[in-house]
Protein backbone atom coordinates (compact mmCIF):
# COMPACT_ATOMS: atom_id res chain seq x y z
CA UNK A 1 0.00 0.00 0.00
CA UNK A 2 1.68 3.85 -0.80
CA UNK A 3 -0.81 5.41 2.19
CA UNK A 4 -2.36 4.18 5.17
CA UNK A 5 -5.85 3.28 4.82
CA UNK A 6 -8.56 4.87 6.99
CA UNK A 7 -11.04 2.92 9.19
CA UNK A 8 -13.90 5.08 9.44
CA UNK A 9 -17.53 4.89 10.63
CA UNK A 10 -19.04 6.65 6.97
CA UNK A 11 -17.22 7.45 3.82
CA UNK A 12 -16.78 10.99 4.03
CA UNK A 13 -14.10 12.82 2.26
CA UNK A 14 -11.33 14.38 2.44
CA UNK A 15 -12.31 17.93 4.14
CA UNK A 16 -10.79 20.79 2.62
CA UNK A 17 -7.85 22.09 2.86
CA UNK A 18 -7.65 25.05 6.00
CA UNK A 19 -6.29 28.47 4.99
CA UNK A 20 -3.14 28.77 6.29
CA UNK A 21 -2.47 32.03 8.79
CA UNK A 22 1.00 34.13 9.18
CA UNK A 23 1.46 32.27 12.64
CA UNK A 24 0.21 29.62 15.01
CA UNK A 25 3.00 28.88 17.03
CA UNK A 26 1.48 28.31 21.02
CA UNK A 27 4.13 30.79 22.47
CA UNK A 28 4.46 31.47 26.01
CA UNK A 29 2.84 34.99 25.59
CA UNK A 30 0.24 33.60 23.85
CA UNK A 31 -3.48 34.04 25.73
CA UNK A 32 -6.69 32.32 24.97
CA UNK A 33 -8.52 34.85 23.04
CA UNK A 34 -4.97 35.10 20.56
CA UNK A 35 -5.48 31.27 20.31
CA UNK A 36 -9.45 31.24 19.83
CA UNK A 37 -8.13 33.85 17.00
CA UNK A 38 -6.48 31.81 15.19
CA UNK A 39 -9.64 28.84 15.87
CA UNK A 40 -12.16 31.40 13.96
CA UNK A 41 -9.68 31.40 11.24
CA UNK A 42 -9.69 27.78 10.59
CA UNK A 43 -13.39 27.08 11.76
CA UNK A 44 -14.94 25.04 14.49
CA UNK A 45 -13.85 21.23 15.08
CA UNK A 46 -15.62 18.92 13.21
CA UNK A 47 -17.93 16.61 14.68
CA UNK A 48 -18.03 13.87 12.11
CA UNK A 49 -16.68 10.90 13.21
CA UNK A 50 -14.81 10.01 9.99
CA UNK A 51 -12.69 13.34 10.00
CA UNK A 52 -10.58 12.87 12.44
CA UNK A 53 -8.57 9.64 10.73
CA UNK A 54 -9.00 11.23 7.11
CA UNK A 55 -8.10 14.41 7.91
CA UNK A 56 -5.12 13.10 10.15
CA UNK A 57 -4.03 11.16 6.82
CA UNK A 58 -3.78 14.00 4.87
CA UNK A 59 -2.09 16.22 7.20
CA UNK A 60 0.28 13.45 8.12
CA UNK A 61 0.83 12.67 3.97
CA UNK A 62 1.74 16.71 3.63
CA UNK A 63 4.58 16.79 5.39
CA UNK A 64 8.39 15.39 5.48
CA UNK A 65 8.48 14.62 1.64
CA UNK A 66 5.18 11.74 2.63
CA UNK A 67 7.41 10.19 4.35
CA UNK A 68 4.73 10.15 7.10
CA UNK A 69 1.98 8.77 4.77
CA UNK A 70 2.50 5.42 5.78
CA UNK A 71 3.49 4.46 9.17
CA UNK A 72 4.71 0.50 10.97
CA UNK A 73 1.88 0.91 13.34
CA UNK A 74 -2.17 1.73 13.23
CA UNK A 75 -3.63 4.70 14.99
CA UNK A 76 -6.39 4.45 16.69
CA UNK A 77 -8.05 8.00 17.53
CA UNK A 78 -10.84 9.03 20.21
CA UNK A 79 -13.52 8.80 18.28
CA UNK A 80 -12.97 5.20 17.11
CA UNK A 81 -11.33 5.93 13.67
CA UNK A 82 -8.57 4.51 12.52
CA UNK A 83 -5.47 5.14 10.10
CA UNK A 84 -4.04 1.42 9.68
CA UNK A 85 -1.09 0.14 9.51
CA UNK A 86 0.79 0.16 6.01
CA UNK A 87 1.14 -3.70 6.19
CA UNK A 88 -1.86 -4.29 8.54
CA UNK A 89 -2.11 -7.48 10.05
CA UNK A 90 -2.85 -8.73 13.78
CA UNK A 91 0.49 -8.22 14.85
CA UNK A 92 0.72 -4.69 14.35
CA UNK A 93 1.01 -2.60 17.28
CA UNK A 94 -1.53 -0.42 17.74
CA UNK A 95 -1.38 3.23 19.05
CA UNK A 96 -4.45 4.39 20.85
CA UNK A 97 -5.39 8.44 20.87
CA UNK A 98 -7.63 8.76 23.92
CA UNK A 99 -7.45 12.36 23.47
CA UNK A 100 -6.59 15.66 21.25
CA UNK A 101 -3.85 16.24 24.63
CA UNK A 102 -1.91 13.97 23.16
CA UNK A 103 -1.46 15.74 19.83
CA UNK A 104 -0.85 18.98 21.49
CA UNK A 105 1.66 17.26 23.69
CA UNK A 106 3.32 16.20 19.85
CA UNK A 107 2.41 19.58 18.56
CA UNK A 108 4.39 21.57 21.64
CA UNK A 109 7.54 18.90 21.96
CA UNK A 110 7.19 17.02 18.52
CA UNK A 111 9.55 13.52 18.65
CA UNK A 112 10.60 11.40 21.27
CA UNK A 113 9.80 14.33 24.07
CA UNK A 114 6.19 14.93 23.02
CA UNK A 115 5.18 11.25 22.76
CA UNK A 116 6.75 10.34 25.86
CA UNK A 117 4.51 13.03 27.79
CA UNK A 118 1.89 11.65 25.93
CA UNK A 119 2.17 8.19 27.17
CA UNK A 120 2.87 9.53 30.85
CA UNK A 121 -0.34 11.70 30.90
CA UNK A 122 -2.46 8.57 29.89
CA UNK A 123 -3.68 10.53 26.52
CA UNK A 124 -1.55 7.98 24.47
CA UNK A 125 -1.54 3.45 25.21
CA UNK A 126 -0.15 1.15 23.60
CA UNK A 127 -2.10 -1.86 22.44
CA UNK A 128 0.41 -4.35 21.30
CA UNK A 129 4.34 -5.10 21.80
CA UNK A 130 6.61 -2.22 23.03
CA UNK A 131 9.98 -3.84 21.30
CA UNK A 132 7.65 -4.19 17.92
CA UNK A 133 7.15 0.02 18.00
CA UNK A 134 10.79 0.71 19.67
CA UNK A 135 12.62 -0.92 16.33
CA UNK A 136 10.59 1.26 14.25
CA UNK A 137 12.51 4.21 15.81
CA UNK A 138 15.67 3.52 12.84
CA UNK A 139 12.73 4.85 10.44
CA UNK A 140 12.52 8.22 11.64
CA UNK A 141 16.02 9.56 12.88
CA UNK A 142 16.61 11.16 10.22
CA UNK A 143 12.87 12.90 9.72
CA UNK A 144 13.06 16.78 9.72
CA UNK A 145 9.77 18.89 9.80
CA UNK A 146 9.81 22.67 8.76
CA UNK A 147 8.40 24.97 10.78
CA UNK A 148 5.68 25.73 8.32
CA UNK A 149 5.09 22.28 7.88
CA UNK A 150 4.57 22.09 11.87
CA UNK A 151 2.41 25.06 11.21
CA UNK A 152 0.41 22.93 8.80
CA UNK A 153 0.16 20.04 11.45
CA UNK A 154 -1.27 22.51 13.88
CA UNK A 155 -3.79 23.83 11.26
CA UNK A 156 -4.68 20.35 11.12
CA UNK A 157 -5.04 19.50 14.63
CA UNK A 158 -7.40 22.86 15.33
CA UNK A 159 -9.27 21.96 12.68
CA UNK A 160 -9.87 18.44 14.23
CA UNK A 161 -10.15 18.95 17.44
CA UNK A 162 -10.41 22.60 18.10
CA UNK A 163 -8.60 24.58 21.27
CA UNK A 164 -7.54 21.67 23.43
CA UNK A 165 -5.23 20.94 20.21
CA UNK A 166 -3.52 23.69 20.75
CA UNK A 167 -3.29 24.27 24.91
CA UNK A 168 -0.43 23.47 26.47
CA UNK A 169 -0.87 20.22 27.97
CA UNK A 170 1.05 19.57 31.73
CA UNK A 171 4.25 18.11 31.82
CA UNK A 172 4.75 15.38 33.93
CA UNK A 173 6.34 15.49 37.04
CA UNK A 174 8.85 13.28 36.79
CA UNK A 175 10.65 15.03 33.97
CA UNK A 176 13.45 16.42 34.65
CA UNK A 177 14.26 20.47 34.80
CA UNK A 178 17.35 21.32 36.35
CA UNK A 179 18.59 24.48 37.23
CA UNK A 180 22.34 25.91 37.33
CA UNK A 181 25.51 25.47 35.04
CA UNK A 182 25.73 22.23 33.28
CA UNK A 183 28.20 20.22 35.74
CA UNK A 184 28.73 21.59 38.37
CA UNK A 185 29.03 20.11 41.51
CA UNK A 186 25.69 21.49 42.55
CA UNK A 187 23.78 20.85 38.98
CA UNK A 188 25.43 17.28 39.03
CA UNK A 189 24.01 16.08 42.58
CA UNK A 190 20.39 17.21 41.59
CA UNK A 191 20.97 15.03 38.30
CA UNK A 192 22.49 11.90 40.12
CA UNK A 193 19.46 12.40 42.44
CA UNK A 194 16.77 12.38 40.36
CA UNK A 195 17.31 9.16 39.33
CA UNK A 196 19.10 7.16 41.97
CA UNK A 197 16.91 9.01 44.74
CA UNK A 198 13.61 6.92 43.89
CA UNK A 199 13.48 4.34 46.49
CA UNK A 200 15.84 1.81 47.23
CA UNK A 201 13.04 -0.87 47.57
CA UNK A 202 11.92 0.02 43.51
CA UNK A 203 15.90 -0.67 42.59
CA UNK A 204 16.14 -3.80 44.26
CA UNK A 205 12.84 -5.28 42.60
CA UNK A 206 14.46 -4.24 39.36
CA UNK A 207 18.23 -5.20 40.25
CA UNK A 208 17.80 -8.49 41.95
CA UNK A 209 20.04 -9.33 45.69
CA UNK A 210 23.31 -8.24 44.01
CA UNK A 211 22.03 -4.62 43.68
CA UNK A 212 24.78 -3.65 41.25
CA UNK A 213 23.46 -1.06 38.51
CA UNK A 214 25.84 -1.66 35.57
CA UNK A 215 26.52 -4.50 32.80
CA UNK A 216 26.78 -7.87 33.94
CA UNK A 217 29.39 -10.46 32.81
CA UNK A 218 28.13 -13.37 31.02
CA UNK A 219 30.19 -16.59 30.57
CA UNK A 220 26.82 -18.12 28.72
CA UNK A 221 23.47 -16.14 28.08
CA UNK A 222 22.48 -18.76 30.11
CA UNK A 223 23.89 -17.17 33.47
CA UNK A 224 21.37 -16.04 36.16
CA UNK A 225 21.94 -12.36 36.56
CA UNK A 226 23.45 -12.71 40.05
CA UNK A 227 26.45 -15.15 38.96
CA UNK A 228 26.96 -12.36 36.19
CA UNK A 229 26.98 -9.66 38.35
CA UNK A 230 29.28 -11.74 40.57
CA UNK A 231 31.48 -12.02 38.08
CA UNK A 232 31.79 -8.63 36.56
CA UNK A 233 32.60 -7.39 40.06
CA UNK A 234 35.27 -10.11 40.25
CA UNK A 235 36.65 -9.17 37.09
CA UNK A 236 36.91 -5.40 38.01
CA UNK A 237 38.92 -6.75 40.77
CA UNK A 238 41.38 -9.20 38.70
CA UNK A 239 41.87 -6.15 36.13
CA UNK A 240 43.24 -4.00 39.03
CA UNK A 241 45.21 -6.54 40.64
CA UNK A 242 43.84 -5.63 44.08
CA UNK A 243 46.17 -7.35 46.62
CA UNK A 244 45.54 -7.32 50.58
CA UNK A 245 46.55 -4.31 52.58
CA UNK A 246 45.75 -1.67 49.85
CA UNK A 247 43.62 1.52 49.70
CA UNK A 248 40.82 1.13 46.67
CA UNK A 249 38.68 4.10 45.94
CA UNK A 250 35.05 3.49 43.95
CA UNK A 251 33.81 6.34 42.34
CA UNK A 252 30.21 6.19 41.95
CA UNK A 253 29.61 3.56 44.84
CA UNK A 254 26.09 2.69 44.38
CA UNK A 255 24.74 0.61 46.91
CA UNK A 256 28.10 -0.51 48.03
CA UNK A 257 28.54 -3.86 46.24
CA UNK A 258 31.46 -3.75 44.72
CA UNK A 259 33.72 -2.09 47.83
CA UNK A 260 31.80 -5.11 49.75
CA UNK A 261 33.12 -7.58 47.52
CA UNK A 262 36.54 -6.11 47.05
CA UNK A 263 37.23 -5.84 50.74
CA UNK A 264 35.31 -9.26 51.76
CA UNK A 265 37.45 -10.85 48.96
CA UNK A 266 40.74 -9.37 48.57
CA UNK A 267 41.35 -7.95 51.64
CA UNK A 268 41.29 -4.55 51.08
CA UNK A 269 40.46 -0.77 52.36
CA UNK A 270 38.02 0.18 50.49
CA UNK A 271 36.19 3.93 50.17
CA UNK A 272 33.24 4.38 48.38
CA UNK A 273 31.67 7.82 47.37
CA UNK A 274 28.16 8.20 45.54
CA UNK A 275 26.05 11.40 45.43
CA UNK A 276 22.79 9.84 46.47
CA UNK A 277 22.35 9.87 50.36
CA UNK A 278 19.42 6.90 50.12
CA UNK A 279 22.19 4.70 48.24
CA UNK A 280 24.73 5.66 51.25
CA UNK A 281 22.84 4.92 54.10
CA UNK A 282 21.12 1.40 52.48
CA UNK A 283 25.38 0.33 51.33
CA UNK A 284 26.41 1.55 55.10
CA UNK A 285 23.81 -0.84 56.68
CA UNK A 286 25.02 -3.61 53.84
CA UNK A 287 28.66 -2.83 55.58
CA UNK A 288 27.42 -3.67 59.32
CA UNK A 289 25.56 -6.81 58.04
CA UNK A 290 28.87 -7.51 56.85
CA UNK A 291 30.87 -6.80 59.51
CA UNK A 292 33.16 -4.78 57.69
CA UNK A 293 32.83 -1.44 59.26
CA UNK A 294 36.25 -1.39 59.91
CA UNK A 295 37.27 -1.98 56.55
CA UNK A 296 35.09 -0.23 54.25
CA UNK A 297 33.27 3.43 54.23
CA UNK A 298 31.22 4.90 52.18
CA UNK A 299 30.41 8.64 51.63
CA UNK A 300 28.24 11.66 50.42
CA UNK A 301 30.53 13.07 48.12
CA UNK A 302 31.44 13.96 45.12
CA UNK A 303 34.96 13.00 43.54
CA UNK A 304 36.28 16.81 42.87
CA UNK A 305 35.74 16.65 47.16
CA UNK A 306 37.83 13.60 47.52
CA UNK A 307 41.19 14.84 48.94
CA UNK A 308 42.82 12.05 51.21
CA UNK A 309 44.51 10.05 48.89
CA UNK A 310 46.23 8.67 47.74
CA UNK A 311 44.75 5.28 46.64
CA UNK A 312 46.89 2.41 45.64
CA UNK A 313 43.93 1.43 42.94
CA UNK A 314 40.70 3.17 42.11
CA UNK A 315 37.84 1.81 39.85
CA UNK A 316 34.77 4.03 38.10
CA UNK A 317 31.53 1.81 36.95
CA UNK A 318 28.93 3.29 35.25
CA UNK A 319 29.52 6.86 36.55
CA UNK A 320 31.33 8.93 33.89
CA UNK A 321 28.27 9.25 31.86
CA UNK A 322 27.56 11.78 34.65
CA UNK A 323 30.75 13.96 33.61
CA UNK A 324 30.27 15.43 30.52
CA UNK A 325 32.71 16.25 27.85
CA UNK A 326 33.32 19.30 29.27
CA UNK A 327 34.35 18.21 32.39
CA UNK A 328 36.18 14.66 31.29
CA UNK A 329 39.90 15.93 31.30
CA UNK A 330 38.97 17.67 34.89
CA UNK A 331 37.75 14.14 35.80
CA UNK A 332 40.44 12.00 34.47
CA UNK A 333 42.87 14.85 36.06
CA UNK A 334 41.08 14.11 39.55
CA UNK A 335 41.72 11.10 39.11
CA UNK A 336 45.34 10.69 38.40
CA UNK A 337 45.62 13.69 41.59
CA UNK A 338 44.35 10.94 43.66
CA UNK A 339 46.54 7.58 42.25
CA UNK A 340 49.64 6.52 43.87
CA UNK A 341 52.55 6.06 41.39
CA UNK A 342 52.28 2.87 39.81
CA UNK A 343 48.04 2.75 40.71
CA UNK A 344 45.71 1.02 38.20
CA UNK A 345 42.53 2.76 37.26
CA UNK A 346 39.77 1.14 35.76
CA UNK A 347 36.68 3.14 33.96
CA UNK A 348 33.93 0.78 32.99
CA UNK A 349 31.81 3.37 30.95
CA UNK A 350 29.04 3.25 28.05
CA UNK A 351 30.47 5.20 24.73
CA UNK A 352 28.80 6.11 21.48
CA UNK A 353 29.82 3.92 18.54
CA UNK A 354 28.94 7.52 16.28
CA UNK A 355 31.26 10.32 16.76
CA UNK A 356 28.52 12.88 16.07
CA UNK A 357 27.14 14.12 19.45
CA UNK A 358 23.28 13.38 20.41
CA UNK A 359 20.67 16.43 20.96
CA UNK A 360 20.01 17.83 24.78
CA UNK A 361 16.32 16.86 24.32
CA UNK A 362 15.92 13.15 24.20
CA UNK A 363 13.97 11.09 26.75
CA UNK A 364 17.02 9.81 28.19
CA UNK A 365 17.88 13.18 29.19
CA UNK A 366 15.16 14.22 30.46
CA UNK A 367 13.42 11.44 32.33
CA UNK A 368 16.26 8.66 32.67
CA UNK A 369 19.79 10.77 33.37
CA UNK A 370 19.49 14.37 32.99
CA UNK A 371 22.38 15.98 31.83
CA UNK A 372 23.69 12.50 30.78
CA UNK A 373 26.67 12.42 27.91
CA UNK A 374 27.84 9.32 25.85
CA UNK A 375 31.32 9.94 24.00
CA UNK A 376 33.03 7.62 21.77
CA UNK A 377 36.10 5.77 23.73
CA UNK A 378 38.70 7.83 21.83
CA UNK A 379 37.76 10.46 24.01
CA UNK A 380 39.23 8.70 27.18
CA UNK A 381 41.81 7.79 25.54
CA UNK A 382 43.26 10.76 24.69
CA UNK A 383 42.23 12.38 28.64
CA UNK A 384 43.88 9.73 30.02
CA UNK A 385 46.91 10.45 28.32
CA UNK A 386 46.61 14.17 28.50
CA UNK A 387 46.82 13.56 32.21
CA UNK A 388 49.83 11.19 32.40
CA UNK A 389 48.13 7.97 33.07
CA UNK A 390 48.94 5.44 30.07
CA UNK A 391 46.43 3.31 28.94
CA UNK A 392 46.64 -0.28 29.31
CA UNK A 393 43.85 -2.43 28.24
CA UNK A 394 40.58 -2.05 26.78
CA UNK A 395 37.58 -4.34 26.59
CA UNK A 396 34.07 -3.83 25.11
CA UNK A 397 31.26 -5.99 26.76
CA UNK A 398 28.40 -4.50 24.42
CA UNK A 399 26.90 -8.15 23.80
CA UNK A 400 26.70 -8.22 28.04
CA UNK A 401 24.64 -5.05 28.17
CA UNK A 402 21.66 -5.91 26.07
CA UNK A 403 21.81 -9.86 28.19
CA UNK A 404 21.83 -7.39 31.61
CA UNK A 405 18.72 -5.04 30.43
CA UNK A 406 16.59 -8.09 29.91
CA UNK A 407 17.01 -9.30 33.15
CA UNK A 408 16.09 -6.25 34.59
CA UNK A 409 12.88 -5.72 32.69
CA UNK A 410 12.20 -9.37 33.32
CA UNK A 411 12.16 -8.13 37.06
CA UNK A 412 10.15 -5.03 36.57
CA UNK A 413 7.80 -7.22 34.65
CA UNK A 414 7.51 -9.98 37.59
CA UNK A 415 7.07 -7.21 40.48
CA UNK A 416 5.02 -4.71 38.18
CA UNK A 417 2.51 -3.80 40.69
CA UNK A 418 4.60 -3.63 43.54
CA UNK A 419 6.94 -1.18 41.09
CA UNK A 420 4.18 0.95 40.61
CA UNK A 421 2.88 0.77 44.54
CA UNK A 422 6.47 2.14 45.32
CA UNK A 423 7.16 4.39 42.77
CA UNK A 424 4.22 5.17 40.77
CA UNK A 425 2.87 4.22 37.27
CA UNK A 426 4.90 6.70 35.22
CA UNK A 427 8.36 6.07 36.56
CA UNK A 428 7.81 2.38 36.03
CA UNK A 429 6.35 3.39 32.30
CA UNK A 430 9.60 5.15 31.77
CA UNK A 431 11.90 2.19 33.05
CA UNK A 432 10.23 -0.29 30.94
CA UNK A 433 10.91 2.42 27.62
CA UNK A 434 13.96 2.98 28.79
CA UNK A 435 15.58 -0.62 29.56
CA UNK A 436 13.86 -2.21 26.36
CA UNK A 437 15.01 0.49 24.20
CA UNK A 438 18.67 0.72 25.41
CA UNK A 439 18.23 -3.16 24.77
CA UNK A 440 18.08 -2.66 21.01
CA UNK A 441 20.43 0.35 20.97
CA UNK A 442 23.60 -2.11 22.31
CA UNK A 443 22.15 -5.11 20.19
CA UNK A 444 22.46 -2.11 17.22
CA UNK A 445 25.88 -1.66 17.74
CA UNK A 446 24.17 2.46 18.45
CA UNK A 447 26.16 2.33 21.77
CA UNK A 448 28.29 -0.05 23.52
CA UNK A 449 30.14 0.20 27.20
CA UNK A 450 33.59 -0.30 27.85
CA UNK A 451 35.79 -1.37 30.74
CA UNK A 452 39.35 0.52 30.26
CA UNK A 453 42.60 -0.16 31.88
CA UNK A 454 45.17 2.65 32.71
CA UNK A 455 48.19 2.88 35.12
CA UNK A 456 50.22 5.84 36.48
CA UNK A 457 53.65 5.89 35.37
CA UNK A 458 55.87 6.98 38.41
CA UNK A 459 56.43 3.52 39.06
CA UNK A 460 56.05 -0.05 37.97
CA UNK A 461 52.56 -1.41 38.18
CA UNK A 462 51.18 -4.79 39.05
CA UNK A 463 50.08 -5.87 35.77
CA UNK A 464 50.98 -9.39 34.94
CA UNK A 465 52.66 -10.14 31.49
CA UNK A 466 49.93 -12.15 30.63
CA UNK A 467 46.80 -10.40 30.48
CA UNK A 468 44.67 -13.56 30.64
CA UNK A 469 45.58 -13.62 34.37
CA UNK A 470 43.31 -10.81 34.17
CA UNK A 471 40.03 -12.95 33.46
CA UNK A 472 40.29 -16.12 36.23
CA UNK A 473 37.79 -14.74 38.06
CA UNK A 474 36.96 -16.67 41.00
CA UNK A 475 33.32 -16.67 40.08
CA UNK A 476 33.74 -18.19 36.40
CA UNK A 477 36.01 -21.14 35.07
CA UNK A 478 34.65 -20.77 32.05
CA UNK A 479 35.17 -18.65 28.98
CA UNK A 480 33.42 -14.96 28.62
CA UNK A 481 30.53 -14.88 25.81
CA UNK A 482 32.03 -14.50 22.01
CA UNK A 483 29.61 -13.07 19.26
CA UNK A 484 30.55 -13.32 15.28
CA UNK A 485 32.77 -10.45 14.74
CA UNK A 486 30.70 -7.82 12.83
CA UNK A 487 32.18 -5.54 10.23
CA UNK A 488 32.80 -1.84 12.18
CA UNK A 489 31.91 -2.96 15.65
CA UNK A 490 33.78 -4.45 18.42
CA UNK A 491 33.80 -7.71 19.61
CA UNK A 492 34.56 -9.48 23.04
CA UNK A 493 37.81 -10.21 21.75
CA UNK A 494 40.61 -8.28 23.65
CA UNK A 495 42.68 -5.57 21.82
CA UNK A 496 46.08 -6.99 21.76
CA UNK A 497 47.66 -10.45 23.03
CA UNK A 498 49.42 -9.40 26.21
CA UNK A 499 49.50 -5.97 28.43
CA UNK A 500 53.41 -5.78 27.55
Amino acid sequence: MSTNSVRTFNDSPDPAPPREPAQINDRPGDTEDQRATVLRHVGPPSSRGSDVALSAGRALRSVAGGRLGTLPVTLRFWDGSELTAEEPSGDAPKLIIHSPAAIADLLHAPGQIGLTRAWLNGTLELDGDLEAVLRTRQRFQDLHISPSERARLALAAARIAGLEALRRPPVPSIEASLAGQRHTPARDREAVRHHYDVSNDFYRLVLGPSMVYSCAYFATPDDTLEEAQERKLDLICRKLSLTPGERFLDIGCGWGSLVLHAARNYDVRSVGITLSGPQAQLARARIREAGLDDQVEVRVADYREVLDGPFDKIASVGMYEHVGRRELDSYVHAVRRLLAPGGVFLNHGIARLDSRPSGPNTFITRYVFPDGELHPVSDLIGALQTAGLEPRDLESLREHYPLTLRRWAANLEAHRDLAIADAGEARERVWRLYMLACAQAFEAGEITVYQTVATQPEARHPLPLDRTELLHTRTAARQPLRSTPERGRPTLDLLGPSNS
